[in-house]
């Protein structure tokens, strides 16, 4: 079991980037939360196994078809034991 706090930079916000990215954690299986950050930025906490997660951090380079990811920044954080994958407001 892995957990990864991620950042996507680009134009990932007004683009369904979270919704897309629950529908990718879920059809995955890949546990924790999305967000939009105030800079435009979505922050991304991410638990499972790390083949998942490789997975999951490649579709985050490119998400859903209207988005333009400039940068994913992925950094190992701990454990959490998250239930499931939400969308945070």
């Amino acid at each position: 079991m892995k957990h990864y706090n991620i950042t996507v930079t680009g134009k990932v916000q007004g683009v369904f980037f979270r919704a897309s990215t629950k529908k990718m954690a879920d059809l995955l299986g890949v546990k924790g939360f999305v967000r939009n950050e105030d800079n435009s930025d979505v922050y991304i906490e991410a638990e499972g196994e790390e083949e998942i997660l490789t997975r999951f951090i490649q579709w985050c380079h490119h998400g859903p078809e209207n988005a333009a990811v400039k940068y994913v920044s992925v950094n190992e954080g701990e454990i959490v034991s998250f239930q499931e994958f939400i969308i945070k407001r």
